[in-house]
């Protein structure tokens, strides 16, 4: 079949939204966050320059709705991890406000984004030390290296996130 020009979204939309939502709702299990998740996707392809789709344009909505589906699980774990540290730290009488938690969702993304584009050893090493609270001689241990190499590996970490947030440096 040869490829057909999308050019007109609107069409592409009217063609195939009902099917995505009905899809999304299978694995978003909640029928008004498919819709958003379709709309969303639908969005995407606006931003985009017109595609070239061969048979199959579902093929092409569900990778990108899939991805969304994905970003839409990451972002309520972060949530759901922010909540419970912060009701750890400030009490259960304590409830953020919607701003601040989407303010703290969104740099615990930006962080697992960063550390993402790291290599595994000094990712590790850096989480370990942060999060488990790890002396580097125990983060040594546990990763079978120097501790002077637990030490490049959190100076790695460091300066890999701060050229990311500010540049190089001078």
């Amino acid at each position: 079949m040869p490829a057909l020009a999308v050019t007109d979204l609107e069409s592409l939309y009217r063609a195939h939204s009902a099917w995505l939502v009905t899809w999304l709702s299978t694995r978003a299990h909640c029928r008004s966050r498919a819709s958003d998740l379709a709309q969303e996707t639908f969005c995407r392809l606006a931003e985009r320059p017109p595609l070239q789709l061969h048979a199959h344009p579902r093929r092409y909505l569900t990778t990108v709705a899939r991805r969304l589906l994905i970003d839409d699980v990451r972002r309520k774990t972060s949530e759901r991890c922010f909540l419970e540290a912060f009701a750890l730290h400030r009490g259960e009488g304590f409830a953020p406000s919607p701003d601040q938690i989407a303010q703290a969702v969104e740099e615990l993304c930006l962080l697992a984004e960063l550390l993402g584009e790291l290599p595994e050893k000094p990712r590790q090493a850096f989480l370990l030390s942060r999060l488990d609270g790890l002396t580097y001689a125990q983060i040594a241990g546990e990763l079978s290296v120097s501790t002077s190499m637990v030490k490049q590996y959190i100076s790695r970490v460091h300066a890999h996130c701060y050229v990311k947030m500010h540049g190089c440096p001078d």
